[in-house]
């Protein structure tokens, strides 16, 4: 397994072969003040080594730490440059075979993002990728002279060693919808390269989609696959579990893990373990605040895209969602490079969890945490939403009306709401009505963090409306059908529902009483102030 040019490892550059980006990466890492250890991962991975078993290809969204773990497996089985000191302190430092592979492989590790200077062809791209391997494996090997070869995989294997392939964003092409009529050239010169070489001794492969499989004979079906959907074996390596988020609030002071858990948690491992989004923990943790960090990364256009491509089956679905009402569906197969466009229900949903907007777990679909909530709300905005948009551009009249305490107004919102064209809204069962009041009150959720049966006082709140700022009044909202609003109000006083308002120091409170007579078919409102030394 040596090379047999030792100064080539000192004194060329290299692309490819035994570089030195994954130990640095993973050193500056390690060396981070919220450097979480995921390296009891490494133990999953080398029980695969020169296995039947070599191939995985984990696939998960962006920011979910993938390109971490790409670097630490770099550095922990990279022989080019020593490691032990930084893995002696960590997790896998404590394994019984943690010393068996430690920096004992040529590791060839690129991703496939990078683009041809030379030309926009299908045959450029693919040729750097060549070339540049091709003169990182000969200038390690002069054995192989100027013999000629006719491809990679016979090049690598006249050099008579052992290589662990780390392949980065293995599915740009596909998510970026290039050269389509190439991609299955591209699945060919993955497959030639890597399928049952007896040089790669682990294929450790990344991205974001799956791999299609279009059958048993697929081009890549060596690989076991671990997606959004489906892993058990190294889902609580990507994101933040519960513990490990609280370990890095205890490092400031800023941030508490409510905070964080409200913004960034949502997501669950295959045993139902809490998984929050590393990233966004991470700069909100630096900067001392929460907030989204989506708007940044493109992805969520693909939201609104996926949406409109069948607003009909979708639309009530995201509206419910929104609601925090859970969706039940049962997602079987996996959206993955390739498949082209989402076209029905079950498709658009898959794709949304392979990409993290949604959480799936036990056949149950939902918007996995307020940063993305955020993110659906404004989507919800766009024309292509039709009245649901027009609903949420006039929720901030309902906020206003129910600050200037204006009950008739909200009341005749209300009405308006329920006799809108979304089917769930129509009060066919008894989360009808806290959904109608809750795109009533959509833009309250910029001036005021929202909870919805809320334990307070001597029971359960529907609705507690906490302000941002402090010289904005707490809002107490109460339903009723067939009672009366005044009713509502009175519930709200005898249950001292402003409990956990008077311990916000809240200095101003506002009660208001909802009732739907669903004889009449029409809403009522009463809004009171309340006498915060008498409550």
């Amino acid at each position: 397994m040596g090379y047999e040019n030792e100064a080539y490892m000192k004194e060329n550059g290299r692309l490819y072969l035994n570089t030195d980006g994954a130990y640095k990466d993973f050193r500056m890492l390690s060396g981070d003040k919220y450097f979480v250890d995921k390296s009891a991962m490494i133990e999953k991975v080398n029980e695969r080594v020169n296995t039947k078993n070599r191939y995985l290809c984990v696939t998960k969204p962006r920011r979910f730490g993938k390109t971490s773990v790409l670097n630490m497996l770099g550095a922990y089985y990279g022989k080019a440059y020593p490691a032990k000191e930084l893995f002696d302190p960590l997790n896998i430092g404590r394994s019984a075979g943690y010393e068996a592979h430690l920096n004992r492989y040529n590791i060839i590790k690129f991703s496939l993002n990078e683009l041809s200077g030379a030309g926009d062809s299908y045959q450029d791209y693919i040729g750097r990728f060549k070339t540049i391997l091709e003169n990182d494996i000969r200038a390690a090997y002069p054995k192989l002279g100027g013999r000629k070869f006719d491809s990679l995989s016979d090049l690598l294997t006249a050099a008579g060693d052992e290589f662990i392939f780390i392949i980065d964003e293995w599915d740009y092409i596909f998510s970026h919808d290039l050269y389509p009529e190439n991609q299955d050239n591209f699945l060919e010169f993955l497959r030639d390269l890597l399928k049952d070489k007896p040089y790669a001794a682990l294929v450790y492969m990344t991205g974001v989609l799956p791999i299609k499989k279009y059958s048993a004979g697929s081009a890549l079906n060596m690989f076991d696959e671990y997606t959004m959907l489906n892993d058990s074996v190294f889902d609580e390596f990507f994101g933040f579990t519960e513990e490990e988020a609280a370990m890095l609030c205890g490092r400031q002071s800023r941030l508490t893990l409510d905070e964080i858990a409200e913004w960034y948690n949502g997501y669950l491992t295959d045993h139902g373990g809490k998984i929050y989004n590393p990233r966004s923990v991470v700069q909100a943790l630096m900067n001392g605040k929460c907030q989204s960090c989506w708007t940044r990364t493109g992805k969520m256009d693909e939201v609104l895209f996926f949406l409109k491509h069948n607003i009909g089956e979708v639309r009530d679905d995201v509206v419910k969602m929104v609601n925090h009402m859970p969706v039940r569906v049962e997602i079987k197969s996996e959206y993955a490079a390739g498949q082209g466009k989402p076209v029905n229900r079950k498709e658009i949903y898959s794709a949304m969890i392979i990409y993290g907007m949604l959480s799936y777990h036990e056949g149950t679909l939902r918007i996995p945490n307020k940063e993305l909530m955020i993110e659906f709300e404004n989507v919800l905005e766009d024309d292509d939403f039709g009245y649901v948009a027009e609903l949420v551009r006039n929720s901030e009249e309902v906020l206003n009306a129910t600050l200037e305490k204006k009950g008739d107004v909200v009341a005749s919102y209300l009405h308006n709401i329920h006799n809108s064209e979304i089917p769930i809204l129509q009060y066919n069962d008894e989360n009808s009505l806290s959904c109608v009041v809750t795109l009533a009150y959509l833009s309250a959720r910029n001036r005021y963090r929202v909870e919805r049966e809320e334990k307070s006082g001597k029971g359960f709140v529907d609705f507690i409306f906490y302000p941002r700022r402090k010289k904005q009044p707490g809002i107490l909202i109460e339903l009723k059908a067939d009672s009366t609003p005044e009713a509502a109000v009175r519930q709200i006083k005898e249950r001292e529902y402003c409990e956990k308002l008077k311990k916000e120091n809240v200095e101003e409170i506002l009660f208001v009483g909802i009732n739907y007579d669903t004889i009449k078919k029409v809403h009522q409102c009463r809004i009171e102030e309340a006498d915060i030394s008498e409550v």
